[in-house]
């Protein structure tokens, strides 16, 4: 770690968070340079959600490499381009009956959110867009704009323009619907906004604290951006890619956006890859007119192709991360009861769960969590959720052994005695050690 801090910036901060030097990893596995293993319930920020080094997915990418097949190439076509554009209208755009073209930006999810927001500035004409309270959606300016969290904002070191923060379901209590609250300054020539080019909304808030959107508050945000012809963007960047079950996480609602964002686990392997898929009557793009050097990233067309074959042919992963979804939620909801003091709640859907805890609490869970061989981050405006991401393929005895532990977490933050009764054998993976 000395060299690592010594010449990395200080703006690194994972590696705070787990002051250990990791080595390999498989599966659900981190292990580090003393050969300590970690059970892994943070994926790479959902960027690995079949897990570590999947033997599929690397045995694709490896006959790729060793066969001197494209690896860089902007926009020019490439077997591994059409391969992955057929794949993913057969496997997922067409049984779902979804028409949307496929644009391939930057290879980040931010540069899918700059260039989503540019079309429907192009498309309509209008400038503002209507984000909301606790949302994020990338650190490039644009995304920024559209971004709740004040510390990231203000990390721009600039007037953040162009974007509109509305309340996010539940953000002003149960009662109140907050999308009457946008309807209201949409309806009213006093209110001061502008009608909007677009709306861009996360259907789970993961950075904001895992904060869930109802089917009823998104259908009708849906149905306002329809009446008022303002383009609906889904960010699905880290929630999507199954990990809320089916691979979009707004299919069980009922809605389609207009433009969908996706980055994260579309790779399926941890390489950085983004598209954003829009409906064809919006796509009026120039050629060239939004471009980027790697939005060819060939490696990651062929681990996402394999993803589709692999994992969405049919629907047992779906109903997989809907049954292991029940026993996290079992075991969270059971950690908020027996610890009180903590003042604890359940937050989630699918694969993506946490507690909000009291103030200063998470992140002293997440360092008891490390210490016990867990990797577990926290999110929320305060760092006040303990948040979930284990890998969707992760087997019963891990979730369980990652569960037990994050039990005893939180056992010791709530000062209790039975805090050293967590499990910490973790099952046999087959790495060597």
């Amino acid at each position: 770690m000395l060299t690592i801090t010594k010449h990395e910036s200080n703006v690194r901060s994972y590696c705070r968070s787990w002051p250990t030097v990791f080595e390999r990893a498989n599966g659900h596995l981190l292990v580090d340079e003393d050969d300590r293993e970690y059970i892994d319930f943070f994926a790479g920020a959902g960027s690995l959600n079949y897990g570590h080094n999947h033997p599929v997915l690397k045995e694709a990418l490896l006959d790729h490499i060793a066969s001197d097949r494209i690896v860089h190439s902007l926009d020019m076509a490439t077997t591994a381009k059409r391969d992955f554009l057929q794949r993913f209208d057969e496997v997922i755009l067409q049984p779902r009956n979804l028409r949307y073209k496929v644009q391939f930006p930057g290879p980040t999810g931010t540069n899918a959110v700059e260039a989503a927001l540019k079309l429907a500035r192009k498309v309509t004409g209008r400038e503002r867009v209507v984000g909301f309270t606790n949302a994020f959606h990338g650190m490039t300016l644009g995304s920024l704009a559209v971004t709740g969290n004040s510390m990231k904002r203000n990390g721009a070191g600039m007037m953040l323009s162009g974007g509109t923060s509305m309340p996010y379901d539940g953000y002003m209590g149960d009662e109140q619907n907050t999308v009457d609250y946008l309807e209201a300054y949409l309806q009213d020539d006093g209110s001061g906004l502008d009608l909007p080019a677009a709306v861009i909304v996360e259907t789970i808030q993961a950075e904001g604290g895992i904060n869930v959107a109802s089917a009823e508050w998104l259908q009708r945000l849906e149905a306002l951006c329809r009446q008022y012809e303002i383009v609906f963007v889904v960010d699905d960047i880290q929630v999507g890619c199954g990990r809320t079950g089916p691979f979009f996480s707004f299919e069980d609602y009922g809605l389609e956006p207009d433009i969908v964002c996706l980055s994260k686990s579309l790779s399926g392997y941890g390489l950085p890859f983004a598209v954003v898929l829009l409906k064809p009557e919006l796509d009026i793009w120039e050629p060239g007119e939004h471009n980027g050097t790697f939005r060819g990233n060939n490696p990651a067309f062929v681990t996402a192709s394999a993803t589709l074959d692999n994992f969405w042919s049919d629907g047992a992963l779906t109903t997989e991360v809907h049954r292991k979804a029940a026993v996290v939620e079992d075991a969270l909801t059971g950690i908020v009861g027996r610890f009180p003091e903590l003042e604890g709640e359940h937050r989630g859907r699918g694969m993506i769960q946490g507690v909000a805890c009291r103030q200063g609490v998470a992140d002293k869970i997440v360092r008891q969590a490390f210490d016990a061989g867990l990797i577990v981050e926290t999110s929320g405006p305060a760092g006040e959720v303990v948040k979930l991401l284990p890998p969707l393929t992760i087997d019963d005895d891990a979730l369980t052994a990652g569960l037990s532990i994050l039990d005893g977490a939180f056992a010791a933050a709530a000062g209790h005695r039975d805090a050293t009764r967590v499990v910490v054998d973790v099952p046999a993976t087959g790495m060597t050690s």
